[in-house]
């Protein structure tokens, strides 16, 4: 807002900000990040914290508000910045909105997960007794900026744990993004995401991948901010994957225990005679051409019925499980009978 702009630059008061930063991030980016702001003379205090899945709690959430109640953040005017990767994102904003009852704050993703997936939308949350985002809530940034270029410091396991929720949205929403990912995706882990000069005959596929993989994801959650509609085609791979990931912690990323989720219910997709045995074929190479874990000993039959009996529980007594009907094409099932799941679970084994 240009007036905003003009008060605050008017403003004799000192402009004053606070920041939770990844301490990963920190040592990378840390100095660069101090620079910024003593150039810019704000006065600031960055807390650089460890965010892993492992302290994703209610404890480092409570340590970052003792943190901004020292600092003595107005919350009208100075919202506080999250920078790194979705578990810090989570965190931050779930302290902002507790934080006199709903402080603005702004999203800097820092992986490739985070850039595609937990900058968009309104969810943050912690969790609590070993149960995944069990404690959280529905307060959007005000603001998420997005910049690549954190992208190329991270290992290459990160770049594909985030290519999980890209492929998430392929299969459900958009063939063209299955067919960049299926064409490019070894490209895309070798540049880490970066436009790279000299590479004509692939495009700008980092590009095209992560807007497209944005658009889609927007174009879901936008007119369900709030999850009133529970049939939700952006929970594919996730409907064991979040008991998969915490039983094996921390041996699974998240996009990998969505992924191995997503090759088991192309499985029952392929069982249920929704998906012809070369469009199985077809997403599973992609899977394994994106480095993802096609399956995982943890995902056991038992586990599988125990996720399975959460989703009913939280899906209205219904299983709502969307299942690709074809490339980027899908719906939401209710009725996949217990003997559907099997045969697939028995045949995802033997394979």
């Amino acid at each position: 807002d240009p007036q905003e702009m003009e008060l605050a630059i008017a403003s004799k008061r000192k402009l004053r900000r606070f920041i939770v930063i990844d301490e990963v991030v920190d040592k990378l980016y840390g100095s660069k990040v101090r620079a910024y702001f003593q150039e810019n003379n704000v006065q600031h205090k960055i807390l650089a914290l460890p965010t892993t899945e492992e302290t994703k709690s209610m404890d480092l959430v409570l340590d970052i508000l003792q943190e901004v109640q020292s600092f003595s953040l107005d919350r009208r005017t100075e919202p506080i910045i999250a920078i790194g990767g979705g578990v810090c994102l989570d965190i931050a904003g779930l302290a902002a909105s507790l934080y006199r009852r709903r402080t603005p704050y702004i999203r800097v993703p820092t992986t490739l997960l985070s850039y595609v997936d937990a900058s968009v939308g309104a969810k943050n949350g912690v969790n609590f007794l070993q149960c995944k985002n069990k404690l959280g809530g529905y307060t959007p940034p005000v603001a998420s900026f997005l910049d690549r270029s954190f992208i190329q410091s991270i290992p290459r396991r990160h770049i594909s744990n985030g290519l999980g929720e890209i492929l998430k949205m392929a299969l459900m929403k958009h063939k063209g993004l299955f067919d960049l990912l299926k064409n490019h995706g070894k490209y895309l882990l070798d540049t880490k995401f970066q436009s790279c000069n000299g590479f004509a005959h692939h495009g700008d596929a980092a590009l095209q991948t992560t807007r497209i993989a944005i658009e889609t994801m927007l174009e879901e959650l936008a007119p369900n901010l709030w999850e009133d509609d529970l049939d939700r085609l952006v929970d594919f791979g996730h409907l064991i994957s979040p008991e998969l990931e915490m039983r094996v912690l921390p041996s699974l990323m998240h996009g990998e225990a969505v992924n191995v989720d997503m090759a088991f219910m192309t499985y029952v997709a392929y069982a249920r005679g929704l998906l012809g045995t070369e469009e199985k074929e077809q997403i599973l190479q992609c899977m394994r051409g994106l480095e993802l874990p096609v399956w995982h000993s943890g995902c056991s039959w038992a586990l599988i019925q125990r996720a399975l009996r959460e989703r009913l529980k939280h899906g209205g007594g219904q299983t709502r499980m969307p299942l690709p009907t074809g490339l980027g094409v899908a719906d939401i099932f209710n009725d996949t009978s217990e003997e559907t799941l099997q045969r697939a679970y028995e045949l995802w084994v033997k394979d």
